[in-house]
């Protein structure tokens, strides 16, 4: 039975499998190739301004609780959380915007506001995102799609319809507000799907934005990391940075016998990979391979993103810590992401000031913004094509929000589709993984453990559950449990 273990990767998911693997008695020893941890979710620091460079949205509070409580600790033991108020701001035109409040009841009154009768269907709504969540969260999630019949119980064969509408057929059907019907199809984006290709049953995540708020980490999303990593090392987990994994070694038998780590061989008889699953499969042998480029080529991936860290001079008014840009047509470039892959014509985008609730983020008298717009993964990415859009978001901005700004401008750093590539190994320069579309969901997704390589196994967000910082903590579980229920 093997008692070293080592993990290619340090994002969300790794982590959370280190822990469980080491809590279990395992040697556990963690490989990041660049020269700091957390993978996706790094930190950008330059003149007293700090960026999550990565994930920055704080959603299902109760998955990190419950990732800690294993331990038995609290994240209030390693961060500080606060709930925002408003959660975040959604501009549809020129001072044309909504807030959308921490309190649910300020929400229906929104929303009654808006369009007449809405509030009644929305509390029908999320009722069922409410039970949804209760049924996806608190079960479904954690198996780790080996078979079928783990979605088989008798409330997810009373709610099988679910699985064959979609997200934006459930909203419209009696919501008719083009504001609120946006709002509602919002959180779906963080599943890596148009809402017509997401099946219904996904409403959770609204239960997950109305229901239980967002929320922010003082001192930032890396925070959790540290914390993270802080509780993987209390209970003996190995960290290496700068530490680039070439090749997983086999034997005859198609048995994990090391790694090729910097030109050095590693001696190990399980890897986990919680790296880019398409690039792990690429450090083995031809023939070891479980899936092939047509079949890669084929799914549905998750938009990649050109994200702007921007240091401004002065405070940015008019604007929420996360704030939506919702003015264009989404249709027209979810068909730019997703069905004719190009640049878009006028992007929908995001941006978020940290700085407005959380000082640590900027110098006083100063904001620390970051935009961000999907793109198509794959497509070209040139600095040229970098600087073009951000003035055209910038334009936009200036004139949604009534401010200038761009003179205001200390600095800017860009991540787009090669850095993606470069930094993560990720297929196409993807953002967030493979979507969660019917056909792309749970078993239907790549497997954990290899079936062509023994003691190979893979977390994170092209496998199950899927995308998102609380899949990928529920992630790192599945996969640890599977692990060491194989070497029982």
């Amino acid at each position: 039975m093997s008692k070293n273990i080592y993990i290619i990767g340090s994002g969300f998911s790794a982590l959370s499998a280190s822990c469980y693997l080491a809590k279990a008695g395992y040697n556990v020893t963690v490989l990041e190739k660049n020269n700091t941890l957390g993978g996706r979710a790094r930190q950008y620091k330059k003149d007293g301004f700090t960026f999550d460079i990565g994930p920055s949205w704080y959603w299902m509070p109760d998955v990190f609780e419950r990732f800690f409580a294993d331990f038995n600790k609290k994240p209030s033991d390693y961060y500080i959380l606060d709930k925002l108020d408003p959660g975040y701001e959604v501009y549809f035109g020129e001072n044309s915007s909504i807030k959308i409040s921490s309190s649910l009841n300020d929400i229906y009154s929104l929303f009654e506001k808006e369009e007449k009768g809405s509030a009644k269907h929305l509390k029908s709504f999320l009722k069922s995102a409410k039970d949804n969540y209760d049924t996806a969260i608190k079960d479904l999630v954690y198996k780790p799609g080996v078979s079928p019949l783990e979605l088989v119980n008798t409330t997810t064969i009373s709610r099988v319809s679910q699985f064959f509408s979609t997200i934006r057929k459930q909203v419209r059907k009696n919501i008719k507000s083009k504001k609120l019907i946006q709002i509602l199809e919002f959180p779906v984006l963080f599943l890596g799907a148009k809402p017509s290709n997401t099946p219904a049953f996904y409403n959770f995540m609204n239960y997950a934005d109305f229901g239980l708020g967002t929320w922010h980490p003082r001192g930032g999303m890396y925070n959790v990391i540290e914390a993270m990593v802080s509780l993987a090392e209390s209970l003996g987990v190995s960290f290496k940075t700068n530490s680039n994994v070439e090749k997983i070694l086999t034997n005859n038998s198609n048995n994990v016998i090391g790694l090729l780590v910097n030109g050095e061989v590693v001696d190990t008889e399980l890897v986990l990979s919680g790296a880019d699953y398409h690039h792990t499969e690429t450090l083995l042998n031809d023939n070891l391979k479980q899936y092939s480029e047509d079949y890669w080529n084929k799914k549905t991936f998750a938009p990649s993103s050109l994200l702007f860290y921007v240091g401004f001079n002065k405070k940015i008014k008019n604007v929420s810590h996360h704030t939506l840009f919702f003015d264009t047509d989404f249709d027209l470039h979810a068909k730019e992401i997703y069905d004719n892959p190009q640049w878009p014509k006028d992007p929908l985008f995001y941006a978020n000031f940290t700085s407005i609730t959380d000082k640590t983020s900027a110098p006083e008298g100063k904001e620390a913004g970051f935009f961000l717009i999907p793109l198509a993964p794959g497509i070209e990415d040139t600095e040229e094509l970098r600087e073009i859009y951000f003035h055209k978001i910038m334009d936009r901005f200036e004139k949604l929000t009534n401010q200038n700004v761009k003179e205001s401008v200390l600095f800017k750093k860009s991540f787009c589709v090669n850095d993606f590539k470069e930094q993560y190994n990720s297929y196409k320069g993807n953002a967030y993984g493979m979507a969660n579309t019917l056909f792309q969901t749970a078993f239907l997704r790549p497997k954990i453990k290899s079936s062509n390589v023994n003691n190979l196994y893979f977390t994170g967000q092209l496998t199950v559950p899927g995308p998102g910082v609380p899949p990928a903590l529920i992630s790192g579980k599945i996969a640890s449990e599977l692990i060491i229920k194989n070497l029982k």
